[in-house]
């Protein structure tokens, strides 16, 4: 029975084999770049290609120190290095150390002698750019019926906005019919009346994206009423109409984000909306609430049965202290009569009498103060406790002990 080997050891076999032989370990390829794609770490990956076949390629990030331009799709290079066998996969592949420009490919050179064309045409100018609209109910599509760019934007729309009705117009988005195609479906979506419209498709080479490269497409889009929003291949890809649209996106999915607004945005301002709306409503009922006791209080003391309330407490009070007033003015004027009548008591002409003393007077009823007022002979009246003396005038006698 003959040796059974593993997939591992052919392989390994194999790679011995290119390693061994000569020509491969430096050998310079002549093609078109196709599939160009920039890894995060630095790595260029692609494919050069002619019209015979097709051989995968990559460039290391160690080995770029000499490539001092962008390496893309469409460029016609030379590729210097060693193709040997990728052990892993069972494939061989071109070791890029030096690349070089040998031209460009039929396809670039197209596309740039169209590009600048049409920006001299000024279908570039930002002045003939429509506002995308922010608020919209119908987005149209144009792209292919099966792939990730449709379900990408179904799948964005309608988690930012569930209300926005899709309108998918199924274009060819490759091969030779793919541009009349996409053409047609810009003009049905604009007769439809959508408000917004995403052209595009997913990624690939040049070739593959050549539909949104040509005149007739680009003319469509400039023509069209319609905002249109251009999303084709990756976010490095660039072709005619992303120049010529409204607005251009880098992916599908980004094209989706940029025609509908995000419901949950406006939901959570309604939302803080509501509750500033309620906080202020609490503060007027809270404010009113607080006049409306102050009314209510002040309704109940001008009420005219709480006013003779208050004023019949006030005439009991006033009541109260007018008696206080009088009481305390009658027995301080009780007291002063009483020392007046004590002084009154004092001096009275009878007070003295009852001491012993006399009151005089003539016949004229003038009090007798002196021995000059009356003459020897002279009545007078003598007046004393208990009744009264007529007497006669005998003699005068001056006291020694008057001044």
């Amino acid at each position: 029975m003959s040796s059974v080997y593993t997939v591992g050891q052919i392989n390994t076999y194999i790679k011995n084999m290119f390693n061994e032989d000569f020509l491969l370990k430096n050998v310079s390829i002549k093609g078109e770049v196709s599939n160009c794609k920039y890894h995060t770490k630095g790595h260029i990956y692609f494919t050069i290609k002619d019209d015979i076949g097709s051989m995968s390629a990559v460039m290391f990030v160690t080995n770029r120190s000499g490539l001092n331009f962008k390496l893309s799709d469409g460029m016609q290079i030379v590729v210097k290095g060693s193709i040997t066998v990728y052990e892993r996969d069972g494939k061989y592949q071109m070791y890029a150390k030096e690349i070089t420009l040998d031209g460009e490919g039929d396809l670039y050179k197209r596309y740039e002698q169209l590009k600048n064309e049409l920006e001299e045409m000024g279908m570039f100018s930002p002045v003939y750019k429509q506002a995308i609209p922010k608020f919209i109910k119908k987005l149209g599509v144009v792209t292919a019926s099966t792939g990730a760019a449709i379900q990408d934007i179904i799948n964005i729309t309608k988690r930012r906005n569930p209300y926005v009705e899709i309108i998918l117009y199924p274009a060819l988005v490759q091969g030779e019919a793919a541009a009349e195609s996409v053409v047609n479906g810009i003009h049905a979506l604009e007769s439809f009346g959508v408000d917004v419209m995403i052209v595009g498709r997913g990624g690939g080479s040049i070739e593959d994206l050549w539909a949104f490269n040509e005149r007739i497409v680009a003319e469509a889009v400039f023509a069209c009423k319609v905002p249109i929003i251009s999303a084709v291949g990756h976010e490095t890809d660039y072709t005619i109409i992303d120049f010529v649209s409204d607005l251009r996106a880098p992916t599908p999915s980004a094209a989706a984000e940029l025609a509908v607004y995000d419901l949950r945005y406006i939901l959570d301002m309604i939302s803080g909306y509501k509750k500033a709306l309620d906080i202020a409503i609490f503060d007027r009922l809270e404010d009113k609430k607080f006049k409306l006791l102050s009314i209510e209080t002040k309704l109940k003391y001008l009420n005219p049965i709480t006013q003779v309330k208050v004023k019949k407490q006030k005439i009991i009070e006033y009541r109260y202290r007018l008696n206080k007033n009088i009481q305390s003015i009658f027995l301080r004027d009780k007291h002063r009569l009483a020392v007046l009548a004590q002084k009154l008591h004092g001096a009275s002409p009878l007070t003295k009498l009852e001491s012993g003393y006399a009151y005089i007077e003539d016949n004229d009823k003038k009090a007798i103060k002196s021995i000059d007022m009356i003459d020897v002979g002279e009545s007078f009246n003598i007046y004393l406790k208990d009744g009264m003396l007529k007497a006669n005038v005998l003699d005068k006698k001056r006291s020694n002990n008057v001044n």
